[in-house]
């Protein structure tokens, strides 16, 4: 209950602005970096706001991938469009450019970044943020990060720091794969350790949350849910998806195009019971497995031709029973292993594409999950140490 009584009042930094009337964009033309998820605690979109406020003028408006409204599917190329309230070009993030131009950036005195992420590593908005970052610093344009809250608690870290040689658009940093900072935090990571390039520093101001503490799961902040994209609808899917997005790096379905992406898994090869029985009897912390049916389907705006469409899978359903237990890459491993032994001959790794999101070759080598779980202990204090530096909370 103590949580639930020191969370009533936790602010944003969408509401701090406000509160403080948008005096640290007053008489500036913005470039603003935002989706949906940009709302305030009564549910008001950050370019509504800035417009009504007078204080400023929204020369540009920057989008991640899943667009401007994130309702595009995951991977779809967004085309540049124009906002109907303010009638500022939409630049796409997610397309012919993923970092804004100096051409986009004429009319723009400060960008500002407004995006609810979810925690995880492989979750494209931080490289958007980090190439945002990179243009504010190469077009010597200050850049104000509105923080928000990391759904899944900021002292949860968890999983191998990646290595240089699979950095992508999928895994830009040597972070682990649950790193445990704000969205404000990292930006603040990102600029300390010169990760924009050598000599590239922006200038960064983080307008911090207020009364928001590290052990707080997004449930327990008062703040409203919006689904920051089409595929992660609830706080749950947030929760389980650093460790089984790894589905997406095999012939296993991860669940998109049913109405329980990553929390559900599968394939028309394997047999539920028998799965969701094996699963079991590891008693992985945190966590129980459901023998499920399901039928990928075409979903428009949320998945296009998923893995299986319209083919029966078999799998098993996440029940996750304690929260604060469940590790979530470590289980995802074990199940992956267990998979594997089960089906020798029909489990396929998509080798490419796992390695960028594991960040090491090391998981599609795995012989023992649990030396592989144990190889990364020694990531997690390192990154931990260096983490603390950018603290911005208790």
């Amino acid at each position: 209950m103590a949580h639930a009584l020191e969370s009533a009042a936790v602010q944003s930094g969408l509401d701090v602005l406000v509160g403080q009337n948008f005096a640290p964009l007053a008489n500036r033309r913005l470039g603003i970096v935002c989706n949906h998820t940009a709302r305030d605690r009564s549910g008001r979109h950050l370019i509504d706001l800035c417009q009504q406020s007078g204080v400023c003028q929204i020369t540009a408006i920057f989008a991640p991938e899943h667009g401007f409204r994130g309702t595009f599917a995951d991977g779809k190329n967004i085309a540049d469009a124009a906002d109907s309230l303010t009638g500022a070009p939409i630049y796409s993030l997610y397309g012919e450019n993923l970092q804004p131009t100096a051409e986009m950036l004429k009319n723009v005195d400060l960008l500002v970044y407004d995006i609810q992420d979810v925690g995880a590593r492989f979750y494209t908005y931080i490289s958007t943020l980090t190439n945002v970052m990179r243009a504010a610093a190469e077009n010597h344009l200050p850049i104000v990060v509105l923080d928000r809250p990391n759904p899944i608690r900021g002292d949860r870290i968890e999983g191998p720091v990646l290595e240089p040689q699979f950095r992508s658009f999928v895994g830009p940093h040597p972070i682990p794969i649950r790193y445990g900072l704000t969205v404000g935090e990292l930006a603040r990571l990102i600029n300390g350790e010169h990760w924009l390039g050598d000599t590239l520093r922006a200038e960064l101001t983080v307008i911090k949350m207020q009364n928001w503490r590290r052990a707080m799961w997004f449930d327990e902040t008062g703040l409203p849910w919006f689904p920051p994209s089409p595929n992660m609808p609830t706080l749950l899917t947030a929760t389980v998806y650093p460790g089984f997005c790894f589905m997406e790096g095999t012939n296993l379905s991860e669940g998109r195009g049913t109405d329980s992406p990553f929390v559900q898994f599968g394939a028309p090869y394997i047999d539920g019971k028998k799965y969701a029985h094996a699963l079991n009897a590891l008693q992985i912390e945190g966590v129980q497995f459901q023998a499920v049916k399901f039928t990928p389907q075409n979903i428009p705006q949320v998945a296009s031709r998923p893995k299986y469409e319209g083919l029966a899978c078999q799998g098993v359903k996440l029940i996750v029973t304690d929260r604060e237990r469940f590790l979530p890459i470590e289980a995802a491993v074990l199940c992956l292993a267990k998979a594997r032994e089960l089906y020798p001959t029909d489990f396929k790794w998509r080798e490419n594409h796992v390695n960028r999101l594991y960040g090491k070759a090391d998981l599609l080598r795995m012989t023992d999950p649990n030396v592989l779980i144990e190889d990364w202990r020694a990531d997690v204090a390192a990154f931990t140490k260096l983490a603390q530096k950018y603290y911005l909370y208790p």
